[in-house]
């Protein structure tokens, strides 16, 4: 036997209901719509973090979220070429891949990585399938640069294999890889390929969680880390090109799903705990929303209350 005292802090009840009622605006918004998330960083490389993820990706889709889950995995492909002693070269931030690396890039991605995060997830229940971008032509891709070999810019998202997996209520798991138009294969930065998938699914939102807090005006300057901006104040940042290089491809895949009617896109940084939680689920959230319309923005931006928002957010 023993006794509530010795079992429960001091302010559990109030507390605990308090983080319930934040939360149910933001469950009866998001309950039923598809959302596409890119992982990678810290938070995929680190298996404690990793799982975490994993455990906050499942409790969304207990909840009634559609997922569909985006990977790349640049560390070990970089980690396997080297065991392998296959040349590393990088060109304007993107990885030169030859034929061989190709094969390398395939064998992590595919092979390793993706299996890995199914792995994580089927965990808790038979709920993920693991996709390469090439199965089903789901991801296909042209040739981006001839200096960068097979490197891939995504002409079409063959939406049918995804969107009938969603339906059997199972979480894709994508790796980016893609299938060229050529018959090749071809390596193609997740980040686009998520906002890519997000466009084309008509999905909800987008979330990129990456190893910063967000997007900062100045990411030198700590205090301008941004909360919340339109789709024409991002396009803004992007063309006065004050944002850092690393962020870039994440800004456009975030345009190019808000042009297609994604409502909003996320950056977030996966190596806080729980992170996805606290972004979707809580009022003030923890890292940059990236909204379709300016009244989007202008609703987050001054948050109503719990009432109101019920009242609203569905609008």
């Amino acid at each position: 036997m023993k006794y509530a005292k010795d079992t429960r802090a001091e302010g559990f009840k109030a507390q605990t209901a308090e983080v319930i009622v934040e939360a149910l605006p933001w469950l009866k918004n998001i309950t039923g719509k598809t959302v596409v998330i890119k992982y990678g960083g810290s938070a995929m490389v680190n298996k404690e973090l990793r799982d975490d993820v994993m455990s906050d990706i499942v409790l969304l889709k207990i909840i009634g979220v559609n997922l569909v889950l985006v990977h790349g995995g640049g560390v070990a492909i970089t980690e396997m070429m080297e065991q392998l002693h296959v040349p590393v070269e990088f060109k304007r931030g993107l990885r030169v891949t030859t034929d061989e690396t190709m094969e390398v890039t395939k064998m992590v991605l595919v092979g390793k990585v993706n299996q890995e995060l199914v792995e994580a997830l089927n965990k808790h229940g038979s709920v993920a399938v693991g996709v390469s971008g090439s199965d089903a032509g789901t991801v296909m891709a042209t040739q981006y640069d001839p200096e960068l070999g097979r490197v891939g810019r995504v002409t079409s998202i063959n939406t049918s294999y995804l969107e009938d997996l969603i339906k059997d209520d199972y979480i894709p798991v994508v790796a980016s890889v893609a299938l060229g138009e050529d018959g090749g294969f071809y390596n193609v930065n997740a980040d686009l390929v998520a906002g890519e998938v997000a466009a084309a699914i008509g999905a909800h939102k987008a979330i990129f969680l990456t190893d910063v807090d967000g997007l900062y005006e100045d990411f030198n300057d700590k205090g301008s880390l941004i909360s919340n901006l339109s789709l024409s104040e991002l396009k803004a940042l992007v063309e006065a090109g004050s944002v850092s290089s690393g962020m870039i491809p994440k800004l456009k895949a975030c345009i190019s799903a808000l042009e297609a009617g994604v409502f909003r896109a996320h950056i977030i940084n996966g190596c806080v705990p729980h992170a996805l939680l606290l972004e979707l689920l809580t009022n003030i959230g923890i890292g940059t929303t990236m909204h379709s319309t300016d009244e989007a923005c202008a609703f987050d931006a001054h948050p109503l209350g719990n009432f109101a928002a019920k009242l609203t957010e569905n609008r």
